[in-house]
């Protein structure tokens, strides 16, 4: 029997259904190992570690989760019943990671490593036909990164609750991502609105009942780019009094648009977080979910291309819709440090329209297939024409100039299949304006003119969306990370979200605050750089240890750096008794729950509840009206109501003189009165 280890357990059916036609007559047994077996230790340190799971030498400590001991058992009997073991995680880091995990908790001698983009015939049986191992390479990228940040989680996050008396957390990309939302919201804060002034003017169009508009080019001989705010109304008021206006020149060109890339895990999350309000660690979930079913490629990538073996199919894709893909495939540059080796998130069946076992599987699989497809159809095609015009006369001594462009689409390409997948806040706007075409020396007079009253706005707050794209933008994490990213950050309540804007919290503020300036991995530069040095010991140009030996030794004389600041102090309460004005104290296990009992005890037997944590309360007994028979002092009426059919209540008259001797109850009659008749003592 063959043994194919793999990670999500959703793959499993669909591989057991390839396997039997692609090696038919073979004995294969497909087991999940459902992500990671081992991580560091969450508690407990020795003398010989830096932190909890780091050893001194920056080596880290690995045990098995506590789900890890189950699967661990259960993989070590498939193994001890298999011929052959292929370890098929996922085609990144983290697979690679998880792969040697697998090898080292289960003991398995010569594992063969096989990855694949897509869970397809054609991809499972190509990575079969070329057998692997291990890439230690990357399994110490992944490595790096999880000592990188147990040592800023754990080392800086102590710190901070060592000075604030609060428990707080930083985190290597975590609090860069605060950061961002932080500086946004400076930014607004700081922010103060600008009033200012242009002019726009309308002309007869070549249709009866259109007109278009040329606007004022303030920029020519009134601002400049540094200060692009013309603030003099009265001016603004006499261009925008133009009567007529000469043309300079009008030229006409064709346009092209052409189409946006596949999605990335990046712009996948923002156009999923645009269009269907979706949580990108939602969109994930679904997209995985896809990929397992062998719908879609691999959806954790920053490549943003097709493969050239895919154009085919494409092609015939295109064709069936009536629609044309471009001749040659058309390409997008990937940022520095992308894994190329993965394309855009694609689908793995060009010519399938709806896929994916539930509803919102299949609303994702249409956005992506869709993007994908548009990104090699033909161009868009605009005429385009603009026109530069003069006023007639000068406006106050100075010559002004305005300039209009209008555009008509003549020919749709991708835009019948694909327009505004909101993979952006903003899409393209289109500039129709029916400028009619015109000689320069033309004199043309004005229908109209408007005084354009301008004010600046402040910088929008992130969206879940727009922060992936910043995040993507500066190279902190990777498509992997995104999602973590945002659900740490928001369940830490260091941002909050409103009407799908993010804010900082006070506690957010309060966590950038005392790293801001003290600690070098908040700067974004720092975090791009460390993703770069990943990258370079992935790939093998630089190693483990002094990657690692760099990024503590800076730490190390950061924290030193914050000894001089005291230790916070919290002051706790002291809440006086209300009889003798001894100390309360918290007695947390008890019977019915916590409750306060005075220090004076047993002098004072005062008790109070606990609401919160605090003293509540005191519980005041009413002293009745009728008299004990026995010693004459006031009753109490006693009562404590239960469930029908339960134990442990009670419905008497006892006297208040108990403490002083006197332990004489009653029965309870009906209308809540003593039977004085019947009373006795209580047996001790």
């Amino acid at each position: 029997m063959k043994l194919m280890i793999i990670e999500s357990p959703g793959k499993r059916v669909k591989l057991e259904e390839i396997m039997a036609v692609i090696r038919p007559g073979e004995e294969w047994r497909i087991v999940p190992s459902i992500g990671h077996i081992r991580d560091l230790p969450a508690t407990g340190n020795n003398e010989n570690e830096i932190t909890t799971g780091i050893r001194n030498d920056l080596t880290p400590v690995y045990q098995l989760t506590e789900r890890g001991e189950e699967v661990a058992v259960r993989l070590k009997k498939a193994v001890s019943q298999a011929t052959e073991i292929y370890l098929a995680t996922d085609p990144d880091r983290e697979g690679e990671s998880i792969a040697w995990h697998i090898k080292e908790a289960i003991g398995i001698r010569n594992p063969i490593r096989v990855s694949f983009n897509e869970v397809t015939k054609e991809r499972v049986a190509e990575a079969l036909s070329k057998p692997g191992r291990i890439d230690m390479k990357m399994v110490a990228a992944q490595e790096a990164r999880r000592v990188a940040d147990r040592l800023f989680g754990y080392l800086v996050s102590t710190e901070l609750r060592r000075q604030t008396g609060e428990n707080l957390s930083a985190g290597r990309v975590q609090s860069v991502a605060v950061y961002l939302v932080v500086l946004r919201e400076r930014e607004i804060r700081a922010f103060k609105s600008t009033t200012h002034y242009g002019a726009e003017l309308s002309f007869a169009a070549a249709k009866q009942d259109e007109y278009w508009v040329a606007e004022w080019m303030t920029l020519e001989g009134f601002t400049t780019k540094e200060n692009p705010f013309f603030m003099d109304k009265p001016y603004a008021e006499l261009v925008a009094a133009v009567g007529m206006a000469i043309v300079i020149s009008c030229e006409n060109k064709a346009r092209l648009r052409n189409p946006p890339a596949p999605f990335i895990s990046s712009s996948l999350q923002q156009a999923a977080s645009n269009k269907l309000q979706w949580d990108p660690d939602k969109t994930m979930k679904i997209a995985q979910g896809l990929f397992d079913q062998g719908h879609i490629s691999y959806h954790r990538t920053d490549n943003p291309n097709v493969s050239e073996e895919s154009m085919p199919a494409i092609r015939a894709a295109a064709l069936a819709i009536g629609m044309e893909a471009v001749e040659k495939r058309r390409t997008w540059k990937a940022k520095d440090g992308a894994q190329e080796g993965h394309p855009g998130v694609t689908p793995t069946h060009w010519e399938v329209e709806t896929a994916g076992e539930t509803a919102e599987q299949q609303e994702l699989y249409k956005l992506i297939r869709t993007r994908a497809l548009a990104s090699q159809l033909m161009p868009a095609k605009y005429d385009s024409r603009t026109v530069i015009l003069k006023a007639a006369d000068p406006v106050g001594g100075k010559q002004v100039l305005f300039g209009a462009t209008g555009e008509m689409l003549v020919e749709p390409g991708w835009l019948r299949l694909l327009q505004g997948d909101a993979a952006s806040d903003e899409d393209e706007k289109e500039q129709l304006n029916p400028i009619p075409q015109l000689e320069p020396g033309q004199t043309l007079n004005v229908l109209s003119g408007k005084l354009l009253e301008k004010k600046t706005i402040a910088p929008k707050r992130y969206t879940k969306a727009s922060l992936v794209g910043a995040l993507e933008k500066e190279g902190i994490g990777r498509p992997s990370t995104y999602a973590a990213i945002l659900n740490n950050i928001s369940s830490r309540n260091y941002v909050a979200e409103v009407a799908r804007f993010l804010t900082p919290t006070p506690v957010g503020e309060l966590v950038i605050e005392r790293l801001e300036g003290k600690f070098s991995f908040l700067q974004i530069t720092y975090t791009r750089d460390l993703e770069s040095d990943l990258d370079l010991i992935s790939t093998g140009q630089t190693q483990f240890k002094p990657v690692m030996n760099s990024i503590y030794e800076v730490l190390k004389s950061e924290l030193e750096g914050q000894k001089a600041i005291p230790t916070f102090k919290k002051e706790v309460p002291v809440y006086p008794c209300p009889e003798c004005q001894k100390p309360l104290r918290r007695i947390s296990k008890a019977a019915n729950g916590a409750f306060w009992g005075c220090t004076g005890h047993p002098t004072c037997e005062v008790t109070v509840p606990d609401v919160n944590g605090v003293p509540g309360q005191r519980k005041v007994v009413a002293l009745s009206d009728y008299p004990c028979k026995q010693c004459g002092k006031p009753l109490i009426h006693r009562v404590k109501k239960v469930r029908k059919g339960a134990k442990g209540g009670y419905n008497f008259w006892g006297c208040s003189g108990f403490k002083d001797g006197c332990t004489y109850s009653y029965p309870n009659l009906a209308g809540d009165k003593p039977d004085l008749v019947n009373g006795k003592p209580s047996s001790k």
